[in-house]
């Protein structure tokens, strides 16, 4: 999965000789938690709702509301924001980009061509909509859980298996970390033409293969948060 795919195109910037009150008021009308600064389309540094938040006065100050609105009316989006801040080409993967964010605990990262004209933004919320894309759960697919031995064919042997009962593999999703020693944890997510048959079929692989997991996601009833 590339960044280009998944990441905001059409993205609100400031300059950094943007007032912090409007740069505030675009965060929170537009409701979102960055601004990208630009120059002349080159990215020069990046904003986020955190650092206008750590900027403004405590609510404990003295000052009256005036002398508030005077000081956000004077501070810069270039007094507060991070220079030269982490990005990405929109070329590389999403996996990438979440080993990024993850690694140095970030929520979102611009994405610049090769001369660092700013083209996109990526935030967390795009890299989970292209994971359960890729996952294929609201497909209202199958899924089974495998631990197979950690050699050449095996994830091949299974496949073959789902081709007796005419399935369609969906995605196939493979991690080591979760796995007993000298296995690999297969996650293969599948849709059956005969629905009928899932319990043959679940019986099967269970009789041939190591099944941790077989079921289908219930997305009907899902936790929603609450309404304030």
């Amino acid at each position: 999965m590339l960044i280009k795919d998944w990441m905001a195109k059409d993205v609100l910037t400031v300059d950094e000789n943007t007032s912090l009150m409007r740069a505030t008021r675009i965060l929170k009308e537009n409701n979102i938690r960055r601004l990208p600064v630009v120059s002349h389309g080159k990215l020069i540094g990046i904003v986020t709702d955190r650092d206008v938040k750590d900027a403004s006065p405590s609510k404990t100050t003295s000052l009256d509301i005036h002398e508030l609105y005077y000081l956000l009316s004077e501070m810069k989006v270039k007094d507060v924001m991070t220079s030269n801040p982490l990005t990405l080409s929109q070329d590389e993967t999403l996996e990438k980009a979440a080993l990024v964010m993850l690694e140095d605990k970030i929520s979102g990262l611009p994405v610049v061509d090769e001369v660092g004209n700013l083209v996109g933004l990526l935030s967390e919320s795009d890299v989970l909509r292209g994971f359960i894309h890729s996952t294929g759960i609201k497909d209202g697919a199958i899924q089974f859980v495998f631990d197979l031995p950690d050699a050449a064919g095996s994830v091949t042997r299974v496949i073959e298996s789902f081709r007796k009962f005419d399935t369609r593999i969906i995605s196939i999703l493979t991690s080591f970390e979760d796995a007993p020693e000298g296995k690999k944890r297969v996650a293969i997510r599948v849709m059956i033409s005969d629905a009928g048959q899932e319990e043959a079929m679940a019986k099967e692989l269970r009789e041939t293969f190591t099944v941790v997991y077989h079921g289908k996601d219930e997305l009907k009833n899902m936790p929603r948060k609450r309404a304030v």
